[in-house]
């Protein structure tokens, strides 16, 4: 039967990686945040901010069914450096600035195993999987870290940029603190670390962008100096709000264009070094966390086609923190010259938990034990030899309607089933009805990219598919029960916030003092100061 689809089991071999001509490899890791599918010009015409990802794109590889492994900041991130999704490494949902946990200690991270096989690695930007006591980066695999430890939102800044609704900046000695307002950080300013040294707070977000770009420079210059392989981690605030782009926004580009074209020349700069470096032996990789956060209008990112219309009929958003398309179908780009096939489009299904067990059997180093991975080896992918990728891909709720890091759709094939929908809020202030669906609603994606018309229950077709999703459901529940799960901590503590001078409002650092986090403290001892 055409509709007996077998289902692939979680435990994944890798699909034949090729020894590596001029030894270990190089590996970027490029992560930006809150994109949409259709920021990209290659993928979406209307788009004319993006340059320098669209050449990436003519001299590489682009993937067009690439998918996050959740829809929110800090599970995506978590599965991305352990290729193993929340429900497993425990990291179902964001940490918050208080937070005394992070990605569970057990989890072993890219970082770790690739630092064993001999490389330098380094971390650039936002983290937001723990910042307090062994969770940092630096105790994660990272011998460098310059960055925020979350979110760029979480905390207040002297210059706040561009949000909806727009918070103010942080309050001044001497003056009044201002009334909190909803989704807005007003008591603690937003810190800057490096490695684990605070030296900045508040951070200059107009400036962020530059600094994290002299940073990754300087990390790659250092590594190749040495003569060690190099992985760089970098993980951009482009393109969450608040948005800072650097001049007024030209006519038409709006503050959206401005800062996309600032993300491009950014991607654009990294390239370069890489090409002038290292250019025939570094992996550029260049994806997205998530989809759009649509509540934030004008300051949110382009879905492209896939606008999940079936849930915007009925209200709420079908973006960041959703299971529709346009929640965790982002852009992908592979750049190796030489190796990566030039202007080639794979439609292979693939998720961004693909990049742990690729980059690892590149490195020539072995996957942890004792544990199951969701990701696979796509080295036959990217090498342009095969472009078959996943026969199953899970989706993990993210914020919406349900209980967080559940399973609540599921991709086989060209077939995706919904098991729970609504709860996400849009533009509009909607959220749309939370609704649970037994039995499934099923899309055609070759048919219905919009995931407008659900399959007839009564068809041919939703028959024939449904036992094959019905089984692949079942398997990955069972697969995930019998797996060794980490719980993350979320507990939270006021001790736990970086603070440069608590003698200051808003912990701001005066001048060039900064201030050391302890890795080695523990719940309940004073605040991240010295």
């Amino acid at each position: 039967s055409p509709w007996a689809v077998p289902v692939l089991a979680l435990v994944l071999v890798g699909l034949g990686a090729p020894s590596v001509v001029n030894g270990q490899p190089n590996f970027i890791v490029i992560l930006a945040d809150d994109v949409g599918w259709g920021d990209l010009g290659a993928n979406w015409a209307e788009t004319k901010e993006t340059p320098h990802l669209d050449q990436l794109a003519a001299e590489g590889t682009r993937f067009v069914d690439f998918h996050s492994a959740a829809s929110t900041c800090s599970p995506s991130r978590a599965s991305l450096l352990t290729g193993r999704l929340g429900a497993r490494n425990g990291v179902t949902h964001n940490f918050a600035i208080s937070s005394v946990g992070g990605l569970p200690l057990n989890e072993t991270t890219l970082a770790e195993v690739l630092r064993e096989a001999g490389y330098s690695t380094g971390a650039i930007g936002k983290w937001h999987l723990g910042h307090h006591g062994r969770h940092h980066p630096n105790s994660r695999g990272f011998d460098y870290y310059f960055g925020i430890p979350y979110s760029h939102d979480m905390g207040c800044t002297d210059t706040p940029g561009y949000n909806l609704p727009p918070c103010p900046p942080c309050p001044r000695h001497g003056t009044a603190a201002r009334m909190a307002r909803k989704d807005c950080y007003t008591e603690v300013a937003l810190p800057l670390l490096e490695n684990v040294t605070i030296v900045q707070q508040p951070v200059e977000l107009g400036s962020l962008a530059g600094r994290y770009a002299e940073e990754a420079v300087r990390f790659i210059r250092r590594a190749s100096d040495s003569g060690r392989p190099f992985f760089l981690y970098l993980a951009l605030a482009h393109m969450h709000v608040p948005l800072t782009p650097p001049l007024p926004p030209a006519p038409g580009r709006g503050v959206y264009g401005a800062s996309l074209g600032e993300m491009d020349a950014l991607v654009g700069r990294i390239k370069e070094v890489a090409d002038s470096l290292g250019k025939g032996n570094t992996l550029l990789w260049f994806t997205g966390d998530n989809g759009p956060w649509a509540q934030k209008c004008e300051l949110a990112g382009r879905l492209g086609p896939f606008v999940g219309a079936w849930q915007r009929q009925r209200g709420g958003s079908s973006a960041k923190q959703t299971t529709w398309e346009g929640g965790h179908r982002v852009p992908a780009l592979a750049y190796w010259p030489g190796r990566v096939p030039a202007k080639r489009t794979s439609h292979a299904l693939l998720s961004i938990l693909d990049i742990f067990p690729t980059l690892v059997a590149l490195a020539g180093a072995a996957l942890p034990p004792n544990r199951r991975f969701d990701g696979l080896d796509v080295s036959s992918v990217l090498f342009g030899r095969s472009d078959v990728g996943h026969k199953v891909l899970l989706h993990p709720n993210s914020g919406a309607a349900g209980k967080v890091g559940e399973i609540e759709a599921l991709r086989l094939a060209q077939y995706k089933a919904f098991y729970t929908t609504g709860g996400a809020m849009a533009c509009d202030g909607s959220t749309g009805p939370a609704e649970q669906h037994q039995p499934p609603l099923i899309f055609n994606l070759d048919r219905d990219i919009q995931e407008q018309e659900p399959l007839d229950v009564a068809s041919r077709e939703y028959q024939a598919v449904l036992p094959a999703i019905s089984r692949a459901y079942a398997q990955a529940l069972q697969d995930l029960a019998a797996d060794n799960v980490s719980v993350a901590d979320y507990s939270q503590d006021p001790a736990a916030v970086p603070c440069c001078n608590v003698q200051h409002m808003g912990c701001r650092c005066h001048g060039a003092h900064g201030a050391t986090l302890d890795l080695h403290v523990e719940r309940g001892t004073t605040r991240l100061c010295l």
